[in-house]
């Protein structure tokens, strides 16, 4: 794996709002008496979630401080989990699922409307610095493969067509509708069920 680099440009300060705070709290008073620092990638997730899904250099320092344990063993988890972002990716943040199923579906065609849509690269922020993308490995949604992710959403069963119009919506601030693209409800079989139907007779 590629050594992951914080981003060059960091904020000086950085502090939990009143929400992430209580989140924070929460999360350690459920592990024992000197076990808190266990609660480590839970509190980084909630900083990045704060803090338009990056978690900034100052951001960990205050982690470590609020769980009393040393800098570098808050940096070395950031920088090692690539569910991390070090830099800024934007309001909204594209996840192309490309593992095997999604690609055999045709993933490919999501790759080409995000670089149409948002920018040519990888992890490179759109004009606008709303959003940006890139390719991950299984989100296990296989079953309603391609698929991508918006922040925490799922949108699922798509093509090239259906995922301008997710990106379009995003860049102009709205938050498009997550879920099947082809009408589904979760993972169901299209166009109804078509075995167990008489339980009775089974």
């Amino acid at each position: 794996m590629s050594l992951r680099r914080p981003s060059k440009d960091q904020p000086e300060i950085f502090e939990f709002n009143s929400s992430s705070l209580e989140a924070a709290k929460n999360i350690i008073s459920m592990y024992p008496e000197g076990k808190q620092q266990s609660a480590v990638m839970a509190l980084l997730y909630i900083a990045q979630r704060q803090n338009n899904n990056w978690i900034p250099l100052a951001a960990m320092k205050y982690i470590a401080k609020f769980l009393n344990m040393p800098y570098i063993k808050v940096y070395e988890v950031a920088t090692f989990y690539t569910m991390y972002n070090l830099s800024p990716v934007g309001k909204y943040f594209v996840q192309v699922c490309t593992t095997t199923p999604c690609m055999i579906r045709g993933a490919n065609q999501l790759v080409e409307a995000c670089k149409e849509k948002i920018s040519e690269n990888e992890n490179e922020l759109s004009k606008d610095k709303s959003c940006s993308w890139m390719e991950v490995e299984c989100l296990g949604a296989c079953v309603n493969a391609p698929m991508l992710q918006i922040n925490e959403d799922y949108y699922e069963d798509l093509d090239k067509e259906k995922t301008i119009e997710i990106l379009d919506k995003i860049l102009q601030g709205e938050v498009p509708k997550p879920g099947s693209y082809r009408g589904r409800i979760n993972n169901e079989p299209e166009n109804n069920r078509k075995t167990l139907l008489d339980l009775k007779n089974a």
